[in-house]
């Protein structure tokens, strides 16, 4: 009978600290286990490492770049975890981020945006299936983008705008 009891203390136990897990997760911006294990132990858990990493995955935490552009641990409930698929959220996302400029040799463009927001914005540029551009490839920061033969530069940018639409306020470097 002790035993049981002993049992239901370390569910309970074990409850909590994913309880507190997800209050820390979702109240601050923590980028490493490292961090989150910290904080555990000054509200009172004491987990391993591998106890954490098992929690984490358990939660189903990610993690995302938050808007300050650090990468944070984010709950499935957060609107940066959900944007990788979720075309609203990534259109939000491409606006925050913006375009920093772009360049072009041929048939080729090259756009550059602020660092972890390139697959974002050539995730909306492919979403609109344009004909003048014919694909991307995204970075981290650097997006090549496959022009059809005798598009124009003031074309990409009207079509950019129409996918993008902070292009139309943001200064652009047309090269």
């Amino acid at each position: 009978m002790q035993r049981s009891n002993q049992g239901l203390g370390g569910m309970r136990n074990k409850d909590s600290r994913l309880e507190a897990i997800k209050l820390l997760v979702s109240s601050q911006e923590i980028s490493s286990q490292g961090e989150l294990l910290r904080e555990l132990r000054r509200v009172g858990f004491t987990p391993t490492q591998a106890t954490l990493s098992r929690d984490l995955h358990r939660l189903k935490v990610a993690k995302a770049m938050s808007h300050t552009g650090k990468y944070v641990y984010m709950l499935p409930g957060s609107p940066l975890y959900r944007r990788v698929s979720d075309s609203a959220l990534t259109f939000a996302a491409a606006r925050q981020a913006g375009v920093l400029s772009v360049k072009f040799s041929g048939n080729l463009a090259v756009v550059h945006t602020l660092p972890g927001h390139a697959s974002h914005v050539a995730y909306d540029i492919d979403n609109k299936h344009f004909e003048e551009i014919l694909g991307t490839l995204a970075g981290d920061d650097t997006i090549i983008m496959v022009l059809a033969e005798g598009v124009t530069p003031e074309t990409v940018g009207r079509l950019m705008a129409e996918a993008l639409p902070v292009m139309e306020k943001k200064e652009r470097d047309f090269d």
